[in-house]
């Protein structure tokens, strides 16, 4: 039998800040537009989070307004002013 301890991303805000961190280290393409799939891969596998947590961080950022996500899904863009207009 295996032990299972705290899993670091079972909070949504922790699960968010982390993602953003991912965003940050990688060249954005046009418009400022990180390809979803240049975050989710490093938060699964590097990090061992679950595909739950990663949406449930994902969703939490874009409701504090750190990111913005394209209709599509396949695109964010970080958000300097979270104030600012969403421009997609």
């Amino acid at each position: 039998m295996k032990h299972v301890g705290d899993r670091p991303y079972a909070d949504p805000e922790a699960a968010a800040r982390k993602p953003i961190e991912l965003a940050a280290s990688i060249p954005p393409v046009q418009d400022g537009r990180i390809h979803i799939e240049k975050i989710n891969p490093p938060f699964l596998f590097q990090l061992k989070a679950s595909g739950p947590e990663f949406g449930a961080g994902i969703k939490y950022a874009i409701e504090k307004g750190w990111l913005e996500l394209h209709e599509s899904g396949t695109y964010v863009r970080l958000r300097d002013k979270p104030d600012d207009p969403v421009i997609f």
